[in-house]
């Protein structure tokens, strides 16, 4: 019978290896001070700098293929090194939905045109993306979105409204998911999926004005993004018209699957853990545990899309264990932190506590994806 996970992964010598290659650049970044270790940083750790060193090391677009400018590495290899940038607690923001997301959308669905256009400044650090899906009233309803694109003299006029855009205020550009036609019927009921379709929008352009989104702790990291005629050229339609939802949907394992998941307060979980530790040693049992079953649900998912599968359930599985793992180290060593305490850990710890909600809710609300999961066991 089936099972819902991939197969486990046994990582070779070659992996260790790029492990310990990652390790000794953080090492070497950190002594000289390049990065300040925190909590979420591949949310809120954007720095331009950091990403370029990453990318003359040659660990962006590492999957790739070399035509395009890439490494034509696996996504077991992406992984290894993904997962060491997030555990170091490093700065990589200002790269992160490019290398994670968008790139493979643009091999699997952009035009020649477009992979040449953006796949190689991928590669290099030269170009920065948001996510254009969410909006004021759709949340993990995608095929609610309203944000309409109107057809012109060779291109589109899109007119709407997207939220939570992460680092829109510093990216050049995000892929937005639009209603290009009205929903059509499909046996005698309203197919919300027809219609939509996916546009690659430059956030330079007129017509569009992005506006602060500040979090409860003071942080500007998500953005307001209105769109108002903003000009979308005919060779900027990423993929078919019309096929945006399953476009998107094909994107989730990317989006859903990854370390990102279950790492963003190791950070935390880090400097409580030990003899020493704040937390007592069951505790630090049972992270530790959750931790390493997740690191072997994410390795295996890698796997899986290096044989060319689409592991969505799994995925949905990984981001809802990850993060309900996430928000609880942050309350588990919030609660530990002595009274009064205000620095150091105590710091680190509240600024997780502040991050918490949007834990569960970026990359699709858990409460959404318990369904997605219930759904695809039933099926099986």
């Amino acid at each position: 019978m089936p099972t819902l996970m991939p197969p486990p992964v046994r990582e070779g010598d070659d992996l260790l290896a790029l492990r310990q290659e990652v390790r000794a650049f953080l090492a070497e970044e950190l002594a000289a001070g390049t990065y300040r270790p925190t909590v979420d940083t591949w949310l809120s750790g954007w720095d331009r700098a950091f990403t370029t060193k990453l990318a003359e090391r040659g660990w962006l677009g590492m999957t790739i293929p070399t035509e395009y400018g890439g490494h034509g590495r696996t996504f077991l290899e992406r992984f290894v090194v993904t997962e060491e940038l997030l555990a170091a607690g490093a700065p990589v923001a200002a790269h992160w939905i490019a290398d994670r997301q968008v790139a493979p959308t643009l091999l699997r669905f952009g035009s020649e045109q477009l992979k040449r256009t953006y796949l190689p400044r991928i590669v290099a650090g030269e170009v920065f993306f948001g996510i254009g899906m969410s909006e004021p009233d759709s949340g993990s309803d995608l095929a609610s979105v309203r944000t309409r694109a109107e057809r012109v003299d060779d291109g589109w006029k899109v007119y709407g409204t997207k939220l939570w855009t992460s680092g829109g205020h510093l990216a050049d550009a995000f892929i937005a998911l639009v209603r290009t036609a009205p929903p059509a019927e499909k046996d005698g009921r309203v197919d919300r999926h027809s219609g939509l379709s996916q546009l690659l929008v430059r956030l330079n352009e007129p017509g569009i004005e992005i506006r602060p989104v500040i979090s409860a702790n003071g942080l500007h990291h998500f953005n307001e993004v209105l769109l108002d005629g903003a000009f979308v050229p005919d060779d900027h339609v990423v993929g078919t018209l019309g096929e945006g939802w399953h476009q998107v949907t094909s994107e989730l394992a990317f989006e859903r699957s990854g370390p990102e998941r279950f790492l963003s307060t190791y950070q935390l979980a880090n400097a409580v853990a030990g003899p020493d530790g704040d937390l007592d040693v069951a505790e630090t049992g049972r992270i530790a545990g959750r931790l390493a079953g997740l690191h072997q649900m994410s390795l295996a998912i890698a796997a899986a899309l290096q044989r060319g599968e689409r592991p969505d359930v799994p995925a949905a599985l990984v981001k809802v264990l990850g993060t309900t793992l996430e928000g609880d180290i942050a309350d588990l060593v919030d609660l530990a932190m002595p009274a009064g305490e205000t620095g150091g850990t105590a710091a680190l710890a509240r600024r997780a506590v502040q991050q918490r909600p949007g834990f569960t809710l970026r990359g699709g609300t858990n409460e959404i994806l318990r369904g997605v999961i219930a759904r695809g066991l039933g099926m099986r």
